[in-house]
């Protein structure tokens, strides 16, 4: 956690000559309420982590443009065969990483079969079930061999960033977590790592030699990630000038707008927030109580009075917007319904969630379930304690309120039902249907971002990509 003070201190090394955004030229500062951890793709979870990855020091083998269509990236063009079970890819020859080393085909290798490994705990393994073979043909080229046909391009190379195998492979799989690399990673992007302080910041600097085919230099000199994980401090730093993008609260967005030298951006995102119940444990192990939850949730009221209007009721995982996905059918609030599926039960449970502060959401969702006899009593974790509750082996949660990063494939759909104990048969069909039949989440809120940025930064799109899609392209304007 960084306190007001802290960050002052912190951001004055940046700064230079003081902290008002003016003068540190094409530096940029940018909050992230919790420290990503880990640099490492195999092993990522944290959402903006997974950005970092992706847009700032690695590449992907493809990406997305702002249509939401693969385009080229690391590989800069690709063939199927005939039955559309084997895709060749052909990669840029001129890709370095940051120690001179090339980026090869053996780096592709290495990452994907990493991937593959179970024991390596990539947390889209299952979106590479029908990955059965990787082979390197050359230097520059890489053959992927599918177990059945494929409708495209699969989604998953648009999210893991390509690691150096020269820097992990003597690294045990189980081990990957620990890795050095981790707090101090060698890539390949358009920006370089140049330092990390645990819990305050991660510093990159510009790759000057980054290729021109894959976007070039970018335009920043340096992009500083900042840990803040107080709103309060973070607003204030956002208008101080100490940083140039933050997050905000909805309940902020017009007094950030009031001021001249800030700007408000709004984008849609793939990320839904819910109740998510874990269902071996009681009292969620009973699935009238997780319906009566669910039926005790008025979503209209959270989202006009937590969000201010920045998102939309949720019914389902899916948000608006993604392709060839119908809309799920609504459940609005439904207290008598509650009421009597509880029967004369009053249930209790610990409800855990990330933050610190006053946890406005939850105590919403407390009063609301409080009105049908639940007894909610609120848990706030740092990040990493959170998660290892949620997603360790033990699984040692009652509910957590979390937001649900979506990916366009949908892959995140079974690993979020594996997460909650529910059983579901394989089939894109059954992952659809048991969150409605099965009620593993009660879902509350599809997001927007709502970022408050500072108005010198040029070049700045923020969209279902991500918040860092296009940050290789923003620029300061003398």
């Amino acid at each position: 956690m960084v306190n007001r003070l802290g960050l002052g201190v912190l951001l004055l090394g940046a700064a230079a000559c003081g902290s008002a955004a003016t003068r540190r030229g094409s530096t940029v500062l940018y909050a992230s309420g919790a420290d990503l951890q880990s640099s490492n793709p195999l092993v990522t979870i944290h959402p903006l982590a997974k950005q970092v990855q992706r847009y700032v020091f690695l590449t992907t083998l493809v990406r997305y443009d702002s249509a939401l269509a693969i385009e080229p990236y690391l590989a800069r063009s690709w063939q199927w065969s005939r039955t559309n079970t084997r895709l060749t890819l052909h990669l840029a020859s001129n890709v370095r990483w940051h120690d001179g080393t090339p980026t090869t085909a053996v780096d592709v290798r290495f990452t994907l079969a990493a991937a593959r490994d179970p024991s390596t705990g990539y947390p889209r393994l299952a979106d590479l079930a029908q990955l059965a073979g990787i082979e390197v043909l050359n230097d520059t080229t890489v053959l992927l061999e599918f177990d059945r046909p494929q409708g495209g391009v699969p989604d998953v190379l648009t999210d893991l960033a390509i690691v150096p195998a020269h820097r992990l492979d003597t690294v045990p799989r189980d081990r990957m977590r620990q890795a050095a690399w981790n707090q101090a990673p060698v890539g390949n992007g358009p920006f370089q790592f140049v330092s990390y302080e645990p819990n305050r910041r991660w510093v990159f600097a510009a790759n000057p030699d980054f290729p021109t085919a894959l976007g070039g230099p970018p335009q920043l000199d340096r992009f500083i990630l900042v840990v803040v994980d107080e709103p309060t401090t973070k607003l204030a730093a956002l208008t101080a000038g100490e940083l140039d993008f933050a997050g905000i609260q909805p309940a902020h967005a017009d007094f950030v707008r009031r001021d001249p030298e800030l700007v408000v951006l709004d984008y849609p995102l793939l990320f839904t927030y819910g109740l998510v119940f874990n269902t071996r444990r009681a009292p969620f192990d009973d699935i009238t109580v997780r319906r009566a939850v669910s039926l005790s949730i008025d979503r209209d009221e959270i989202v006009e009075g937590y969000l201010y209007g920045f998102g939309a009721s949720a019914f389902g995982p899916i948000p608006p917007g993604v392709p060839e996905v119908p809309a799920p059918p609504a459940v609005p609030m439904d207290l008598a319904s509650a009421r009597r599926l509880l029967g004369d039960r009053r249930p209790s449970f610990e409800l855990l969630t990330v933050g610190s502060g006053e946890a406005a959401l939850e105590q919403m969702l407390q009063a609301q379930l409080h009105e049908v006899g639940f007894d909610v009593r609120i848990r706030q974790l740092e990040l990493s304690a959170f998660l290892d509750r949620v997603y360790g082996q033990h699984h040692d949660f009652q509910g957590a309120v979390m937001g649900i990063p979506g990916d366009l494939s949908l892959g995140y759909l079974g690993p979020l039902v594996d997460l909650t104990g529910i059983t579901v048969s394989a089939g894109g069909e059954a992952i659809s249907r048991v969150f409605v039949d099965s009620v593993p989440v009660a879902f509350l809120y599809y997001a927007r971002g709502v970022q408050g940025a500072n108005r010198r930064v040029r070049g700045v799109r923020m969209d279902l990509r991500g918040e860092l899609s296009t940050v290789a392209q923003w620029r300061v304007d003398p």
